[in-house]
């Protein structure tokens, strides 16, 4: 087929040594997300997490910024602090060097002892970290652009579909193990060619599939759609918001995407890449103060045992095939129109992994 662009070899998916430089390049510089602001309330709440094999942890200071460090002392290395907490100084339990929430090393035992020694010149390493609508987001890149330049527009289109994300909390987090590689599960997320044949309640009962359509922003995939019939909804959507009758999602590269659904429902996926053959999913959901809202709840069951269930079957089959010595890569389906039948948001979504790991533009 001459002219058409085939999908990336079985390699990308399934080669450890890829994965390393995945880990170390693309990883390592792309804006991921760490932990929700409201685990951080108060001065001294802090969250230790793992980005791109770093561990790190956010903490809000005094001042009400919130920052995030690599979770290691500067003396000898010893992590700071695991999970989470509150703490009213950062305390090493190896030597009890105690840092400001700012980073700034405050006191350590015996350091008059060291001639010459000028504790302002030690800190803890910062990281670039930025609040994007309540969630906590970090780049190991110290050059990173802000994320408003890496996503355009995604911002301002959230807080339309989302009025009241400052009200909102985590209510649940479901944890979704797939033994597949993570360029597999987020190619999967990013098209809709499958979504008629392998997920009829969301195709039936969620979005109008000839509607369907995913194009890009930046580095983000933007998926609108319109809805089902709404007299149809098993739930109550009139939320009072503008919106309030659709359905929409940005994909934010590489590893995290927010939804909302009818009735201005935020939820989230993020994943965690664990190895060449395995990643982690998190289905987050939320609501106004974490209240234990029945029809979130509603939701966040319907969509585990329907779109969820469905695709990890469908991706960790794709990922046993990629192992095999048959395989050929295909065209992708790429149609000039876009729509609910092309796969021009793979297109997309291969040409950055490519460029990721090969490290020139395709």
């Amino acid at each position: 087929m001459r002219g058409s662009i085939h999908s990336l070899a079985a390699r990308y998916y399934t080669d450890p040594a890829v994965f390393r430089l995945e880990t170390e390049g693309l990883l390592a510089r792309t804006w991921q997300f760490g932990c929700h602001a409201s685990e951080l309330a108060e001065p001294g709440a802090y969250v230790a997490f793992e980005v791109a094999g770093q561990d790190l942890f956010a903490i809000r200071g005094r001042d009400d910024k919130i920052r995030v460090f690599y979770n290691v002392c500067q003396h000898r290395a010893h992590q700071l602090v695991e999970g989470t907490g509150t703490t009213r100084v950062v305390v090493c339990p190896y030597h009890a060097w105690t840092y400001e929430l700012t980073g700034e090393l405050r006191a350590g035992p015996n350091l008059k002892a060291v001639e010459g020694f000028d504790k302002s010149t030690v800190c803890l390493t910062e990281v670039c970290s930025e609040e994007f609508l309540g969630f906590v987001f970090v780049n190991l890149d110290p050059e990173a652009a802000p994320m408003d330049e890496w996503f355009p527009s995604a911002r301002v289109e959230l807080e339309g579909w989302v009025p009241n994300w400052s009200d909102l909390k985590p209510l649940e987090w479901v944890e979704i193990p797939e033994h597949c590689n993570w360029k597999v599960s987020v190619e999967n997320y990013s098209e809709c060619y499958h979504c008629s044949l392998n997920h009829p309640t969301f195709a039936n009962g969620v979005v109008r599939p000839e509607t369907y359509d995913i194009q890009p922003q930046g580095m983000c995939l933007r998926h609108t759609t319109e809805c089902q019939s709404l007299e149809n909804m098993t739930y109550d959507i009139q939320s009072g918001f503008k919106h309030f009758d659709g359905y929409s999602s940005w994909f934010l590269w590489p590893l995290f995407s927010f939804q909302v659904y009818p009735g201005n429902v935020l939820n989230t996926y993020h994943w965690r890449a664990v190895d060449a053959d395995h990643v982690v999913v998190w289905r987050g959901w939320y609501s106004v103060g974490d209240v234990d809202d029945p029809k979130i709840r509603q939701l966040a069951e319907q969509d585990r045992a329907t779109t969820v269930e469905e695709d990890i079957r469908l991706v960790e089959s794709v990922q046993r095939g990629l192992h095999s010595r048959g395989y050929r890569p295909g065209p992708l389906v790429v149609d000039p129109k876009g729509g609910v039948n092309s796969e021009h948001p793979v297109m997309h979504l291969q040409k950055w992994m490519r460029e990721a790991v090969d490290g020139q533009p395709q």
